[in-house]
């Protein structure tokens, strides 16, 4: 699943064809996904952009006639090809501009989201934005804030981090390679985490992330930007899908299990 880094690339991608750009056609075919095509849709025909913004795993776009909220779910990606460039397999919705591009949405399992706001109804002030809690980068995310939170847990540390309702946007890599660097062992109790420890895990949050960026995010599977390249902080995984091979720092064997239905990979060594 596209995580924070992401879809931060996929909107860097994009904003600049559609900023102060107008939409001069709006297509999505019969194919529900997680949620069905609002006819609604349709109203951002002859509308213009304002902006194109990101809140956790969301890209929110902002026009004269309403709002345009977009979740890429597991297999999602965006790209910008030429304006009646012909449709591949999978492409379920596009936009296309005065500048004669098409802003193109492909998601094979479906799992994504394509949703319309009105003006009167902000997607910031609505399900499911509004119960989201704050940025990674944002100064509401600091070590007094995240001791709060997580003493009045008894999960692990690797599912709180993940939780949207404390920090957005960190997803079941990041959360791991997070706590590698951090040497912080992801079945410990969340209540149990030192100021010390919540000061490491927001730095190295922050760092990963951004590293993540800059490097186009990370493809496993199926994510490639607006312009259609891989992401290749892959390269940069310390744990994450690295189960039986040596830890890079230590040598000892990265190990898996399973918390919350998810996988987790750690060091026993590193991470104790």
């Amino acid at each position: 699943m596209p995580e924070l880094p992401e879809v931060e690339v996929t909107k860097r991608g994009i904003e600049n064809y559609l900023t102060g750009h107008a939409i001069t056609e709006v297509y999505f075919d019969n194919k529900s996904l997680r949620e069905p095509f609002s006819p609604d849709l349709m109203n951002l025909e002859g509308s213009k952009v304002k902006s194109v913004t990101r809140r956790a795993k969301y890209i929110v776009i902002e026009t004269n006639k309403g709002y345009l909220l977009i979740h890429l779910g597991m297999t999602g990606h965006l790209r910008v090809l030429p304006k009646d460039s012909p449709l591949a397999n999978h492409d379920h919705f596009y936009l296309s501009t005065d500048d004669d591009k098409s802003i193109i949405y492909n998601d094979i399992r479906r799992f994504g989201m394509v949703l319309y706001y009105p003006l009167t109804s902000s997607p910031y002030d609505n399900f499911p934005l509004k119960e989201l809690g704050p940025e990674p980068f944002s100064s509401e995310f600091n070590v007094e804030y995240l001791l709060l939170k997580l003493s009045k847990l008894k999960k692990s540390i690797k599912q709180a981090i993940m939780d949207n309702a404390i920090v957005v946007g960190i997803g079941n890599i990041y959360a791991s390679e997070i706590l590698f660097r951090c040497r912080i062992n992801p079945k410990r109790i969340a209540n149990s985490i030192t100021k010390s420890e919540a000061q490491a895990i927001i730095e190295n949050a922050r760092k990963i992330l951004s590293e993540s960026i800059e490097k186009g995010g990370t493809t496993i599977r199926d994510f490639s930007g607006a312009d259609g390249k891989l992401g290749y902080f892959v390269q940069n995984l310390y744990v994450y899908g690295h189960e039986g091979e040596q830890c890079k720092v230590c040598g000892t064997k990265i190990e898996k299990i399973v918390q919350g239905q998810r996988s987790t990979f750690y060091c026993p060594c590193c991470q104790k």
